[in-house]
């Protein structure tokens, strides 16, 4: 996980968005642990609640499970409903907008298929 925050969210928000950056890449996947909650706030010099805030919110929306005396694990089919929520909220916020630009600019589709796809910042390729 990264390790420096911004000031344009809550860093409990900032953490439980990363632990779902990790579920969306196969980083962390159905039925793996997430890392502890001491680990974690120790790591990056944070409150320990601020991580049980964070998991917490991951808990309420089912994404991940706590296990009594065990910890807490990544639930079967997080990595479909994150997708499937990821797709209608670019379809439904970020792709009208896009496709506003794309259409001010007057773009073909076949200048953007020539556009080569950005590579993600850990890729080695």
């Amino acid at each position: 996980m990264e390790q420096t925050w911004n000031d344009s969210a809550p860093i409990y928000r900032q953490l439980r968005d990363r632990v779902v950056a990790m579920i969306l890449e196969g980083t962390l996947q159905e039925g793996d642990p997430l890392p502890s909650v001491r680990n974690v706030a120790a790591e990056y010099r944070i409150n320990p609640l601020t991580v049980l805030k964070a998991y917490q919110q991951l808990v309420d929306e089912h994404l991940v499970e706590k296990r009594r005396g065990r910890g807490m694990f990544v639930n079967a089919g997080a990595r479909v409903a994150l997708l499937a929520d990821e797709r209608r909220r670019f379809l439904g916020e970020e792709w009208p907008r896009t496709r506003a630009t794309i259409d001010r600019l007057g773009f073909t589709v076949d200048e953007l298929m020539q556009v080569p796809a950005a590579k993600n910042v850990g890729d080695k390729s």
